[in-house]
C-alpha cells in the first residue's frame, strides 16, 4: 500500500551555506525500515530534480529512528547569494513529505 511520507514520519529541513538539511524521523518504530527501504539518496535526489545540483547524502540513525539527508549544491548559493524564495530551505521538509512511500502492507 501506499501512503504520503507523512503517514509514517515527521521531518524538518534547514540550511548550512548551500547544503539542505532534511531530518526525518520515523514516527513509530515499525516505520524507520520502511523510511530506510524507501528513502535512498537518488530517490530524494530525484524528487527534487535539478534544484539539486550536487550529491546526496544519507545518514542512518537507527537507535531515533531517523535518517539525515545532506543535499548539496541546493540552494542557489545559500543565505544572502541565493535568488531563490526559500534560500534557507525551510520547504524541502514539507515536498519530502508528500512523497508516496511503499508501506509493505
Amino acid at each position: 500500500m501506499k501512503v504520503p511520507l507523512a503517514r509514517l514520519a515527521h521531518a524538518r529541513s534547514g540550511d548550512k551555506g548551500d547544503i539542505v538539511n532534511i531530518g526525518v524521523i520515523a514516527l513509530e518504530d515499525g516505520h524507520y525500515p520502511v523510511l530506510v527501504r524507501e528513502l535512498t539518496p537518488d530517490r530524494v535526489k530525484g524528487l527534487f530534480g535539478d534544484r539539486v545540483r550536487g550529491k546526496v547524502e544519507r545518514f542512518e540513525l537507527p537507535n531515533l529512528r531517523a535518517l539525515n539527508f545532506l543535499l548539496h549544491g541546493a540552494l542557489g548559493g545559500g543565505g544572502t547569494l541565493s535568488l531563490r524564495l526559500d534560500a534557507q530551505g525551510k520547504t524541502f521538509a514539507a515536498a519530502l513529505l508528500a512523497l508516496e512511500v511503499e508501506t509493505g502492507e
